[in-house]
């Protein structure tokens, strides 16, 4: 059991937790709490860390779900778990009550044409998004409306800072995401592929409900206080808007999201 903060492992993991920058050199992130690191893929994990107390009262059930019963999947778990002082387990938790058990994971990669090929594509284009808990409840709610992928501008806030990766609720693990360093080069090249664009806009031709999104469909959604930049805005194939009442002016971004990909899911359903 590591017990000092000064251990070089626990100062890997802290550095880990705050900084972008380490995360990207190193290829991996840390997902922390019951429900996170319980739907970590196994193949993917770095390393495991409970607490002291966590270790007791959760610890062989954490590792049976992980490995899926595979005794021998156990095992190497097993082998790659250390255990945490709780007063050292805090030190690296992000959390301001800790729920004991983090896990260290290999990040994710993937390709624009993973997004594009196979089901009728169905994406989200990110312009300059920074609120975490923005972010991962688009990729939540991304998972639940049959999103194909997520496509974010390069200046998005990190999909692995560890709020964001609280708030996909697992969702992270499982949608399909690209950071690129052009967004207008890559709305060009969906073009290509016969995916029409609509940017979310105040100035929006339509209301939302009205155009068909039963073939390839992307949606342009922007920054929490400016919304879409209007180079950005420019590239779209059509401007929508969501109708809305009182003296409201715009919606949440994650909201604003979840309008538009559920109206494809529905659209579709049907």
């Amino acid at each position: 059991m590591i017990t000092s903060t000064s251990n070089q492992r626990v100062k890997e993991l802290s550095q880990i937790q705050k900084k972008s920058k380490i995360r990207s050199r190193e290829g991996i992130f840390i997902a922390e709490g019951i429900r996170m690191v319980r739907e970590t893929p196994h193949e993917r994990l770095v390393g495991l860390y409970f607490s002291e107390s966590f270790e007791k009262k959760y610890g062989k059930e954490v590792l049976d779900v992980i490995s899926g019963g595979d005794l021998k999947v156990r095992e190497q778990i097993r082998k790659k778990t250390e255990i945490l002082s709780d007063a050292v387990f805090s030190y690296v938790s992000d959390t301001k009550t800790p729920q004991g058990v983090l896990a260290v994971v290999h990040q994710m990669e993937y390709t624009l044409g993973q997004m594009t090929e196979g089901a009728i594509p169905h994406l989200m284009i990110l312009d300059n998004l920074q609120d975490p808990g923005n972010l991962g409840t688009i990729f939540r709610t991304a998972e639940a409306a049959g999103v194909t992928g997520i496509i974010m501008s390069r200046d998005c806030v990190d999909i692995y800072n560890p709020k964001t990766i609280r708030s996909t609720m697992g969702a992270l693990y499982r949608m399909p995401f690209v950071y690129v360093e052009d967004l207008r080069e890559t709305i060009h090249t969906l073009k290509e592929k016969n995916i029409k664009s609509y940017a979310a806009h105040l100035d929006g031709k339509n209301t939302y409900d009205k155009e068909d999104y039963r073939q390839g469909t992307a949606f342009l959604i922007g920054n929490e206080g400016n919304g879409l930049r209007e180079e950005i805005a420019q590239c779209a194939d059509t401007w929508i808007r969501i109708p809305m009442c009182g003296q409201v002016e715009s919606l949440n971004a994650a909201v604003a999201a979840t309008v538009l990909m559920f109206e494809v899911s529905r659209q579709r359903r049907g």
